[in-house]
């Protein structure tokens, strides 16, 4: 989509009396480039980077190659943060705030209606320039089924209020404050109600598709949209890994048939976003992970997810390294929709790395509170620290130790070390001031 600017009748009038006023060569004056793409973010549930291609971690990946495209075709972001569980994520990213600032910490805690989503910020710092949509999976207000997301300032919303479905084939669908029992693949359904609203947008768009796969319960997922063969009925006894990988490429299968049902000229104007909300459930976790160091957990395989971005102005290709929080992604979104926000809340856009190699942040931060643990942790480009409430601290070289399997606290900090640990529970009091 690539909707008339209006400056371009004055352009044309300068060009004209350049043209005619002009005795020598005349002067091209090239319109300024689209800034209104179209932006398609893609959340996965449960999602690590052991369960995807372009990462080491994990040795069974599942066959993705409408993902494997997003990557191929722009950047991989290595060292993204976001929450141990998807509430807290997902409440990250819609607010640009810290969950230490919204008091959503862990799973099912509920998002005040006070808070201004990015949604919300799009429409009013562009005059309703956008369209926007969520469709998916919300849970962002605990249990409370009735919770009409278009009241956060979104102009669409439908998909799962709560947290997970029992069954991927009969689950309620909330869709503009109005619940309906649904029996198709939730998966396809979700696929299917956003290619519906993509079709009737004549504006610039903004589409947040939040899938809950491959989020339990494992199941078996339509037969010719996976290749990890004749699956039986999911029972206790099952390796679970075929059922997980299964889910993971029904909905590769899905995002692969969203794609190719988008106008050709939304396409060519779309920058995609894709990206995991928190580690791989523990049951399925590959090594180098542990059970132990996955989903739920602050650990690498709990908070570093996999985050793919391509399209529309993705100038740069190959892995880049920089520090990543959820949060950013509302400060980049804005940005990229037109919004001249570099920093806003907790929230820096990183933007430019789009085009161009640069540093965004020094730290990265994350937390949780679970009712039982309330812990938060940070990192600098080569250490990371957890601390919980009591106290109890662990500190790791993620240079030397990635998988952090020797913490440096149980031993005499070096001098570069103690600084370091000085230096991150500074920037600590700073964000939890």
């Amino acid at each position: 989509m690539n909707p008339t600017k209006p400056h371009l009748s004055l352009v044309a009038i300068i060009v004209v009396f350049l043209l005619s006023t002009c005795n020598e060569d005349p002067v091209v004056i090239v319109p300024p480039e689209d800034e209104s793409p179209n932006l398609l973010l893609i959340i996965a549930d449960d999602f690590g980077k052991d369960a995807i291609s372009g990462f080491t971690e994990g040795s069974i990946k599942p066959n993705t190659p409408n993902i494997d495209a997003i990557r191929n075709n722009g950047i991989t972001f290595s060292n993204v943060w976001v929450n141990p569980t998807c509430t807290p994520t997902r409440s990250s990213i819609i607010t640009g705030k810290y969950g230490y600032s919204t008091n959503v910490k862990g799973a099912g805690d509920v998002l005040a209606q006070s808070e201004t989503t990015l949604q919300q910020y799009i429409n009013d710092q562009t005059n309703g320039k956008y369209a926007t949509a969520l469709i998916g999976k919300w849970h962002l207000s605990g249990s409370n089924a009735n919770v009409n997301p278009e009241n956060f300032g979104i102009d669409y919303y439908a998909g799962l209020i709560r947290g997970t479905v029992d069954d991927y084939y009969q689950w309620q669908l909330s869709e503009s404050g109005t619940n309906s029992l649904q029996t198709n693949y939730i998966t396809e359904k979700l696929t299917d109600l956003s290619i519906d609203w993509v079709h009737q947008q004549t504006k610039p768009w903004f589409l947040w598709l939040a899938y809950n796969a491959p989020h339990t319960p494992f199941h078996v997922p339509p037969s010719g949209t996976h290749s990890q063969g004749n699956l039986t009925d999911y029972t206790n006894a099952s390796d679970p890994l075929p059922y997980y990988l299964a889910a993971i490429e029904s909905m590769d299968y899905q995002i692969g048939r969203l794609l190719d049902n988008i106008p050709a000229t939304a396409k060519e104007n779309l920058i995609i976003i894709f990206v995991g909300d928190n580690g791989t459930p523990n049951q399925v976790a590959q090594s180098p992970y542990t059970s132990s160091t996955v989903k739920n957990t602050l650990y690498q395989g709990g908070i570093n997810t996999p985050m793919f971005i391509s399209g529309k102005g993705v100038a740069r290709t190959g892995v880049d390294h920089n520090l990543i929080n959820g949060t950013d992604l509302f400060a980049t979104i804005a940005e990229i929709v037109g919004i001249n926000t570099p920093q806003i809340h907790d929230s820096k856009s990183f933007k430019s790395l789009l085009t161009q190699a640069t540093t965004i942040r020094n730290f990265q931060y994350s937390e949780m509170d679970d009712g039982a643990d309330n812990k938060w942790t940070i990192r600098n480009d080569v250490f990371k620290l957890i601390i919980n409430a009591n106290g109890n601290a662990e500190m790791y070289n993620l240079a030397t130790d990635p998988y952090e399997q020797n913490n440096l606290l149980n031993g005499t900090l070096t001098p570069a070390e103690a600084n370091a640990k000085m230096e991150l529970e500074t920037e600590l009091l700073n964000i939890r001031q």
